[in-house]
């Protein structure tokens, strides 16, 4: 997929009504007031710093899109959303607490009433690197 195919998927996500109940759907992995998806799965070359390299520039460039829509991101760490979740047992909502747990960080964009977010994540050490999107009404906490 390119980056015009990046977009319309944001675009349908943003547009459509979020999941009834969480799990898997047409547009991604969502739930109430979220919704996710993957937009790129870099894992010819496992683990390796060119994946992680092209898997940011994937981000920065759909991102420059973004921000030609939107104006400039939000850059939001995820360390401390993980932190306040495993270590302080605190609550942490959907769709935050699943990205802080395999994302550094998001560029987030305010579009309307929604949250629309970019990250790259990766499950584990030996997982490729994925660029997500996600759209959510919940504000980052």
């Amino acid at each position: 997929m390119n980056c015009a195919d990046h977009l319309a998927t944001i675009d349908l996500l943003w547009a459509s009504p979020y999941p009834a109940d969480h799990g898997e759907s047409a547009a991604g992995r969502g739930g109430p007031g979220y919704v996710t998806a993957e937009l790129n799965c870099r894992g010819e070359q496992v683990g390796s710093d060119a994946s992680a390299e092209q898997a940011d520039a994937d981000r920065d460039g759909l991102g420059a899109l973004l921000t030609a829509r939107w104006g400039e991101p939000y850059r939001f760490s995820l360390w401390s959303v993980q932190t306040r979740g495993v270590e302080f047992e605190e609550e942490i909502p959907e769709p935050w607490a699943r990205l802080s747990g395999c994302a550094q960080d998001v560029h987030l964009w305010r579009a309307g009433e929604r949250w629309v977010a970019l990250a790259v994540t990766r499950q584990g050490e030996h997982e490729p690197w994925r660029l997500l999107a996600v759209v959510t009404d919940t504000d980052p906490p």
